[in-house]
């Protein structure tokens, strides 16, 4: 089995309109995918408060086989949440002060994390994780796989100090920014990954391009979770048979079902 550890976003998705809350954030969204698949070993690892909307997180994937030995919940804290609005479209969009950190913002990884890590196939984290630093300074001396999700970050010039070190490169955009990952992807060994909404995806891999289509989706209820359902999809299915048309079709599957209910998993 392929052990995959996913860091270290669990927070309540707070939907402004109904003001129902979803357990969420990039780590749990994408270890609730991930478990579904039977090859895979999946953990997460990260801090949660000892309030409803922690336990809320804990009720959501009780059922779900996932290693939680690396969830800290901490005494009377406070879990990080994140208000949602949504466009009449289904699409998804933040304020200001839509975000609220929590004790998200103040894990740190203990001894025994850091072991966690060194015996890891897979790191899963987002590239506005507080704990980054710390990860990229182990991936360079253990053997761990590293998966960097950078959502919709254009800083390329600061980017690319860090490439070398990025097995999984995913990141949202259009068509102006792919001849950045063509030329990475002929100067590093690293899989680049491009989203592309409705348009599809497009990945890179030792200077060759692949493409696939989106799968269409008859109505858009919540893009909530969608990138990380096709992240998770992604590298369940490489890691199995390492195929990338393969690997961005599964990654397009699962994420077309996210669109379709509110939240980012069932």
């Amino acid at each position: 089995m392929t052990k995959i550890t996913a860091m270290t976003t669990m927070c309540a998705d707070i939907f402004d309109s109904t003001g129902e809350i979803f357990p969420g954030g990039e780590a749990l969204n994408f270890a609730a995918v991930a478990c579904g698949y039977p090859h895979i070993n999946v953990g997460i690892m990260g801090a949660i408060g000892d309030d409803e909307c922690g336990k809320a997180v804990l009720n959501s994937i009780r059922d779900k086989s996932i290693d939680k030995s690396s969830i800290h919940i901490i005494k009377n804290g406070e879990t990080a949440s994140n208000r949602i609005y949504l466009t009449k479209e289904g699409d998804r969009y933040f304020k200001d002060d839509s975000w609220n950190n929590g004790v998200y913002g103040d894990f740190r990884m203990s001894d025994e994390d850091i072991e966690v890590l060194k015996s890891t196939d897979i790191v899963f984290i987002n590239y506005y994780c507080p704990n980054l630093a710390d990860v990229l300074k182990l991936r360079e001396t253990n053997n761990f796989k590293l998966a960097i999700d950078f959502d919709n970050v254009r800083n390329f010039d600061e980017l690319e100090k860090i490439v070398p070190y990025i097995d999984f490169f995913f990141i949202s955009g259009d068509e102006e920014i792919l001849p950045v990952f063509r030329k990475w992807s002929e100067k590093y060994d690293g899989i680049f990954n491009v989203t592309l909404a409705e348009n599809g995806s497009v990945t890179f891999f030792n200077g060759k391009e692949y493409r696939v289509k989106a799968v269409p989706v008859t109505e858009i209820v919540d893009t909530t979770g969608c990138g990380d359902s096709y992240h998770a999809a992604f590298i369940c299915s490489y890691v199995k048979d390492y195929d990338i048309i393969s690997a961005m079709n599964e990654g397009s599957a699962v994420a077309s079902k996210t669109l379709a209910h509110i939240g980012g998993f069932l």
